[in-house]
């Protein structure tokens, strides 16, 4: 036994290189272009120029007439080379033909070479060949290689290609209608477990028994349980769910399909609905397996809502064929449905029933604790700066996702790197986040210093209505360095809530309109630079009225249509005169917050005075500056309480 597992594996055996055969037909080709070719390059020329110039002349040694070609071919003596190097670039022409000419099929060459042959002295005459070509390269290339290439290059890409990465069926046009789906078997290379996946333990939860059932399924139906044929999860971008189902796959030790909602979809008739038979064929002979197909709005959305769906489209053959699949007369047992989107108000309402996808599982933004926990898991491998704190890190980015803090932490490592440090502190993460949120910082765009002092007041009026209102959302920082797309920028703390009564909604729309009002209190004009707080403004105040029925005229009246089925109207969904009464009201909640803006910085003119010459002398504020000028701050979050706070939970800063 020793011996034997001392003896060296066998190299596969490798097979015949085909694309050998190709080289040695193009070799072939070209050793018959040199043949048929020859050796030298003759000139052309006319019939009449050889008849009366260079016949008459001596120095032709040999004349071939090709009948078959009408062509003749002119040989000159070996003494007279030299007279024509000239016609040749300066160099003695190669062994003949030297000339050739083109004559019509009515040529009689008998008779004019013999009445030229006979009119010249008997040194000076030459010797005529009548001959015919006869290639034989030519019939086997038509009738033999020809064809041979033919049917390699329809075997070179008819034939099915070997699959790809793991359990990818093979493509070709013969095997388009194949699953392309991604088998991931037992111990294999994906190591991503529930340990890699911070926060969304509601939905860890849900999934937990999806895999417990699959390695104890006895302990469910000894009770007559019946584990949940699907799962969906849903959720905005970047918050998880493609690495939720990962996890799924590396916990449950079972086979793992996993595909794409467009892996489906063809410009081929027939082909979706054929992956589809596929892939289930493949999952059921892999039982007890997890299938998982992510983005499934590609093939999923519903069919009302597509003007072009009809009868015959592809997408509804394929749609049609999932749900059967899922949950039609054949038997799945063993298969599970993972899918993901973020846009489930889109899906068919059959895809979305009990009996497919029992269960919808929310993978929402994190929220503060589960923030932290994700920055956790993406510093593991950071070099960070002794005494940093991470809980500072989770209460600076509310509303991140999960992949924005993956970014952050990534964004920071490489700040850090660029200014040649040693550590990761605590401003590249500052750093990363504005970078993040405003874009890239513009220092070299030029602004003139009218426009610099508009800018700064701008921003200084942002800032002091915030802060003096107490239900608006608390300023961080601003800046009047240009970011992006914009000339300025305010970065805010707002509380995490779930409800938003309309005095925080109107306090906030203050704020947001504060810019423009300092412009023109201290300019006595307006610029273009409030776009982007107008068109905020406008979408809040529309959604005060017609979605959350926060307007007394208008009543307690919602147009907010979450199912989706209004989109292809063409009308809306109320009358003209219904309409006029909801810009009326919109105008009256945008000139009330206007108003209060303009109260709080005409009673509060000498801060945002001071404020706004702090911005010009230092370009970027933060809230311990707003603290000194006005006070603290009354009501709702004060941020710079929460970061003294920090400073002394963190035990690191404590050492």
């Amino acid at each position: 036994m020793e011996n034997k597992e001392r003896q060296p594996k066998r190299q596969p055996r490798q097979g015949f290189n085909w694309f050998s055969l190709v080289y040695i037909f193009l070799l072939l080709g070209l050793a018959y272009m040199w043949t048929s070719t020859g050796t030298s390059s003759p000139l052309k020329k006319e019939w009449s120029d050889v008849k009366d110039g260079l016949l008459l002349s001596g120095d032709v040694d040999k004349l071939v007439y090709v009948r078959n070609e009408h062509k003749g071919e002119i040989y000159l003596r070996q003494t007279s080379l030299d007279k024509y190097k000239n016609l040749y670039g300066g160099r003695e022409p190669k062994s003949g033909p030297h000339f050739y000419f083109l004559v019509s099929d009515k040529f009689d060459a008998e008779h004019e070479f013999d009445s030229v042959v006979s009119s010249l002295p008997e040194e000076s005459r030459f010797k005529v060949v009548i001959d015919e070509h006869k290639s034989y390269w030519g019939p086997i290339i038509e009738w033999i290689i020809f064809p041979l290439m033919l049917l390699l290059m329809f075997f070179f890409f008819m034939r099915p290609m070997r699959s790809m990465g793991g359990g990818g069926a093979g493509g070709g046009i013969f095997n388009v209608g194949k699953s392309q789906a991604r088998l991931y078997e037992k111990g294999g290379n994906l190591k991503v477990t529930f340990k890699d996946v911070a926060g969304m333990e509601e939905a860890k939860l849900e999934v937990r028994e999806i895999v417990d059932f699959l390695k104890n399924p006895k302990k469910y139906t000894a009770l007559g349980g019946k584990i949940p044929k699907g799962a969906l999860l849903v959720g905005p971008p970047g918050t998880g769910k493609t690495l939720l189902a990962k996890a799924v796959a590396g916990e449950a030790d079972v086979p793992f399909f996993s595909m794409s909602g467009s892996d489906f979809v063809e410009m081929f008739v027939g082909v979706g609905a054929s992956r589809v038979r596929d892939l289930f064929r493949q999952a059921k002979e892999k039982a007890p397996c997890i299938v998982f197909i992510d983005e499934i709005d590609a093939v999923g959305r519903a069919r009302s809502k597509n003007a072009g769906f009809t009868s015959n489209d592809e997408r509804e053959n394929t749609l049609n064929q999932l749900l059967t699949e899922m949950d039609g007369f054949g038997s799945n047992s063993g298969v599970i449905i993972l899918a993901a989107t973020n846009r489930a108000d889109i899906l068919d309402k059959a895809l979305m029933r009990a009996g497919r996808f029992d269960r919808q599982i929310h993978v929402d933004l994190p929220e503060l604790r589960e923030r932290l926990e994700i920055f956790k898991v993406h510093l593991r491998g950071i070099k960070l700066a002794p005494g940093f704190q991470i809980d500072f890190l989770a209460k600076q980015t509310p509303g991140f996702s999960g992949a924005d803090i993956a970014n952050v932490c990534n964004e920071a490592a490489l700040i850090a790197a660029r200014k040649n440090k040693d550590f990761v502190e605590k401003q590249d993460f500052l750093d990363a986040i504005d970078r993040i949120v405003g874009g890239l910082e513009r220092k070299s765009k030029i602004i003139t210093p009218e426009e610099k002092r508009t800018i700064a007041h701008h921003e200084a009026g942002h800032a002091t209505v915030s802060w003096l209102l107490p239900n608006a959302n608390p300023l961080l920082k601003v800046t009047i360095i240009p970011r992006g797309q914009s000339l300025g920028a305010a970065w805010y703390l707002p509380e995490e809530r779930q409800l938003t009564t309309t005095e925080q909604m109107m306090d906030e729309m203050a704020a947001t309109i504060g810019g423009r009002v300092a412009e023109e209190l201290v300019n006595g004009r307006i610029s273009t630079g409030a776009l982007s707080d107008l068109e905020k403004l406008t979408k809040q105040a529309y959604a005060m009225v017609t979605y959350f029925g926060m307007s007394d005229k208008v009543g307690n009246l919602s147009y907010y249509d979450s199912t989706g089925s209004r989109e292809m109207a063409f009308s809306k969904p109320y009358s003209e005169k219904t309409a006029e009464l909801i810009d009326d009201e919109v105008k009256r909640l945008i000139q009330q917050a206007h108003a209060t803006a303009t109260r709080v910085l005409t009673e509060n003119r000498e801060g945002f005075e001071k404020l706004a010459a702090l911005l010009l002398e230092r370009e970027v504020v933060f809230s311990e500056d707003l603290e000194a000028i006005f006070g603290p701050r009354r009501g709702g979050v004060d941020p710079n309480k929460l970061l003294r706070e920090d400073t002394e939970e963190t035990p690191e800063a404590k050492e």
